[in-house]
């Protein structure tokens, strides 16, 4: 399977890179091709100008500085995000990775019979594995927003029946040493089953 891993997080010797670097592993492991997306490392610019806004709705506009994600992503049969959860939602980058690259004409047609029209059907799987530095009691709470917003806003936008996993560590700022070892086995079990 063709694999987009995209992966945000701002330092390279941080837990989140060593998830990321497990993930991949246990991906290509299995035979997966994986693509990898650095949203830090390349410093991808996370904002919508001015003059992107203006052409947002506009199919045809030229986006030369976006034209490898759009690839990669029309490329891939399955999409896995490598991220923190920070104030119960995605880092700002990733966000604007969304707002950026999943546009209309892309992500989405907008009209017809549906309100949007899914694009993105090569996507048969999404994959997040994430941590959250809150409890897991708290996410209840609030009602997991990151997890609503792929199940109801994410996920529809790919393939009928696209298969959305979760992989996430709760209570992160409090974890024992053990306690991340085990989630990067429990990380490279379950993609390994990819």
């Amino acid at each position: 399977m063709r694999v987009l891993l995209v992966h945000c997080h701002p330092r390279a010797d941080s837990f989140n890179a060593a998830l990321c670097d497990t993930a991949v592993s246990a991906l290509r492991s299995a035979g997966h091709a994986v693509e990898i997306l650095d949203l830090y490392a390349e410093e991808f610019d996370p904002r919508l100008s001015p003059d992107e806004r203006g052409a947002y709705f506009d199919e045809a506009a030229a986006r030369p500085e976006l034209a490898g994600h759009i690839a990669a992503l029309r490329r891939a049969e399955a999409l896995v995000l490598v991220y923190p959860t920070w104030w119960f939602g995605l880092p700002a980058m990733l966000k604007g990775w969304f707002d950026r690259v999943w546009l209309p004409g892309v992500a989405f047609a907008l009209g017809g019979a549906k309100v949007l029209q899914p694009r993105l059907t090569n996507l048969r799987r999404i994959t997040v594995v994430t941590t959250y530095g809150s409890p897991r009691w708290l996410l209840w709470l609030v009602g997991w927003p990151d997890w609503r917003l792929f199940r109801f806003g994410i996920r529809p936008l790919c393939a009928p029946r696209c298969r959305l996993s979760w992989i996430a560590l709760t209570g992160m700022d409090t974890v024992t040493a053990p306690a991340r070892q085990r989630f990067l086995e429990k990380v490279r079990r379950r993609l390994s089953a990819f």
